[in-house]
Formats: structure tokens, C-alpha cells, sequence
């Protein structure tokens, strides 16, 4: 199981991601589209991703875009939802 700090990191990550995809993850989870669980899951997935900094690189980039890269762990569950 990751140290705190590591979800911390992760949930961040995914977070940033989904609003880079135009996702609002908070919303998301109360207009039902996405359960804690599954959240949780993302979060979980994210961990296992063997370069978090690649992905921060990424989203540190101004633009927003139509999908995840390649490698991101939760690129379905983001792509289903995004608008």
C-alpha cells in the first residue's frame, strides 16, 4: 500500500488530469457519472504508473486536451468521462 504522500501525489495527478480534460471529478461524483470507489480505484491505478513525472510535465502544459496520453492508467475511465 502507497504512504500517504504517494496518494497524495496520485490523487493530484488525477485530478489535474481529468481538468485537463475539461472533467470536473467533484461533479462527476455527485452527479453519479463516477463512484468513490471508482475513484479511489484511479487513484490507486495512478500509483502504479512508472513515470509520474512524465505525466506532471504534461499537465503543466496551458492547453487543455481531447485525451489522455498513452500510458496514463486511468485513460479509460477519464476518457469516458470527459465531455
Amino acid at each position: 500500500m502507497p504512504n500517504r504522500e504517494v496518494l497524495k501525489l496520485h490523487a493530484g495527478l488525477v485530478d489535474r488530469m481529468a481538468s485537463k480534460l475539461g472533467v470536473d471529478l467533484q461533479e462527476a461524483a455527485i452527479g453519479g457519472d463516477v463512484s468513490i470507489d471508482q475513484l479511489s480505484d484511479a487513484v490507486l491505478n495512478c500509483t502504479d504508473c512508472p513515470n509520474p513525472g512524465h505525466c506532471l510535465r504534461f499537465l503543466d502544459q496551458p492547453t487543455l486536451v481531447s485525451r489522455t496520453p498513452e500510458y496514463c492508467r486511468n485513460q479509460e475511465l477519464l476518457g469516458r468521462l470527459a465531455p
